[in-house]
């Protein structure tokens, strides 16, 4: 058996199911072997920082470990983008390079490059692999470091060489399984006692719940305390329950700015949120003043990062607020029951054609249970803004990392992790420039991907952001048109182009949503600026 041969085994034993990446010399060996192995589906794409991004929102849907693979050299480089974003994510994902034959390192061999070096910063843990017998062992426990604790990104260099040696058929160990990070039942003893003496205040949550949301929903209603999310958690609980107010932060909504900064409520209970600059409005201390401050989270790097907390509770979030609901029900607090209210239609500006109505009107025509990739672009803000959440799980932000055209690659991991829901990835036209050939990888694979591209022929974030900021903007940040609809229907894409608001009917969408990809492009410069709340004030107070 190859070296290798032993290493896909071991994935395909933990559940991996597809392995993300571009082939190359330097890692043929785990290509080929892939022939043989019909249970792992190589899924080739344009791009190795797009490979990436697939296999982070993989492993973010699935649960499950992601797997990337790129060659020496450039193929390595390729993905350390992706690698900082999913270390950012906090998302398990395994990069597997090639590297040159070890009787070659330093005789300056075609695509020879020191991978662990540039990797170590972006990741859990970086090695170079230097004999064939260590590489099953070291790929086990760099996945076990990777789904351990807070996880993470891990990577792994592997010479060309090793990857093809012979090797005695090895056994194949338990997979690795995440340890839950369990609280300390007296923290949580005295979390429950101050929830109960203050009465009234805000569950603030984030992104680090998305594995909580029955029992977030629990204790609200426990405690019959008003919801507010960050807009990195924005889709993870419904707009028709009643105790969810909206977005706080970057393009938040003012009804839940209104509740955050107001001194009714006199405890926040922070939950699953590092608290950084696009939750908490550019760490504006209204958020926290004058409050008791009780924060849980499984990173205890993110107590008292900022803001100063009465109380803290490590662990996973799910177990911390079963727990509280449990000390909370011994005490007598019982769980009022609350009617889901109809998801109602965001109010209309008019029919004017903007970036507002289109949005609306776009999710109007789509299935209810969508699933939304969001890319990184003015659109962002109005998306957080105005798009409603029929269901739990229906948008995927990167605020965090910010990259751009991570969307098009989440859109595509999603899909291959779960196709039980519609997925629409929303871009903007910079954004498709850098990752839109991957439109070609989702109809390679039949994937059911429609993909809006919001076309204002401009970095359009830049351009308002230097507007704001400098009193001007550069020419050079707009560009030609570009028919981006035409170019998906050369490659076979079924697509359309909209051009005033009376062209985005529900039919046009509706014949959009195909087996396989397809692609819709709205032309329109928006002049209007961006919801992006204290942002703009942000922007807006440089040089005065």
């Amino acid at each position: 058996m190859k070296a290798v041969r032993a290493v896909l085994e071991f994935l395909s034993s933990g559940g991996v199911e597809c392995i993300f990446g571009i082939p190359a010399g330097s890692v043929n060996g785990f290509f080929d072997e892939m022939y043989d192995m019909p249970h792992l589906t190589p899924v080739i794409t344009k791009h190795e920082g797009a490979a990436a991004y697939m296999a982070a929102a993989y492993a973010k849907t699935s649960k499950r470990l992601g797997v990337c693979i790129g060659c020496s050299g450039p193929g390595s480089t390729n993905l350390l983008t992706g690698a900082a974003n999913a270390m950012r994510e906090q998302l398990p994902v395994l990069f597997l390079t090639g590297a040159v034959p070890t009787n070659t390192v330093g005789l300056n061999a075609s695509q020879e490059f020191d991978s662990q070096k540039v990797f170590q910063p972006l990741t859990k843990y970086s090695v170079t692999i230097d004999g064939e017998k260590d590489l099953l062992q070291e790929v086990r426990f760099a996945v076990s470091i990777a789904l351990s604790g807070i996880p993470g990104p891990v990577h792994i260099a592997v010479p060309l060489d090793i990857q093809l040696k012979e090797i005695p058929a090895p056994e194949i160990l338990p997979f690795p399984q995440r340890q839950p990070i369990i609280p300390d039942p007296l923290q949580v003893k005295r979390a429950a006692a101050k929830l109960i003496e203050y009465k009234t205040g805000v569950v603030f949550v984030g992104q680090g719940a998305a594995q909580a949301v029955p029992e977030l929903l629990e204790l609200a209603e426990i405690l019959q305390w008003p919801i507010v999310t960050t807009p990195q958690a924005k889709g993870l609980l419904p707009d028709s329950h009643p105790l969810v107010r909206g977005v706080y932060g970057f393009a938040g909504q003012e009804s839940a700015v209104r509740l955050m900064h107001d001194g009714d409520h006199r405890m926040l209970l922070i939950v699953g949120s590092s608290l950084g600059e696009t939750a908490t409005s550019n760490w504006n201390p209204q958020l926290t003043n004058g409050r008791f401050v009780l924060q849980l989270d499984y990173d205890p790097s993110v107590f008292n990062r900022k803001y100063n907390v009465d109380l803290p509770i490590l662990g996973d979030a799910n177990l911390s607020l079963q727990f509280l609901i449990k000390e909370l029900q011994e005490a007598g607090l019982q769980r009022k029951s609350y009617h889901l209210s109809s998801t109602s239609k965001q109010p209309r500006t008019g029919i004017e054609y903007n970036t507002q109505n289109v949005l609306n009107t776009l999710q109007e025509s789509l299935p209810s249970d969508t699933r939304y990739t969001i890319d990184i672009g003015e659109f962002m803000s109005y998306v957080i803004h105005y798009m409603r959440v029929p269901q739990s799980g229906a948008f995927d932000i990167n605020v965090h990392f910010g990259a751009m055209g991570s969307a098009i690659g989440s859109a595509i991991g999603i899909s291959l992790a779960d196709s039980s829901r519609p997925v629409t990835c929303i871009t903007g036209d910079g954004c498709f420039f850098m990752h839109g050939m991957e439109i070609l990888t989702a109809k390679e694979y039949n994937l059911p991907v429609l993909f809006v591209v919001m076309n204002n022929s401009r970095l359009g974030m830049v351009y308002h952001g230097h507007t704001l900021q400098y009193k001007r903007s550069h020419p050079r940040f707009e560009q030609q048109p570009v028919n981006i609809a035409a170019m998906a229907s050369a490659m076979g894409i079924p697509s359309a182009r909209v051009e005033k608001h009376d062209d985005l009917s529900q039919e046009l969408v509706r014949d959009l949503l195909v087996p396989g990809p397809s692609l819709l492009e709205i032309v329109l410069v928006d002049e209007n600026i961006p919801p992006m709340g204290d942002r703009v004030k942000f922007l807006s107070s440089f040089g005065k």
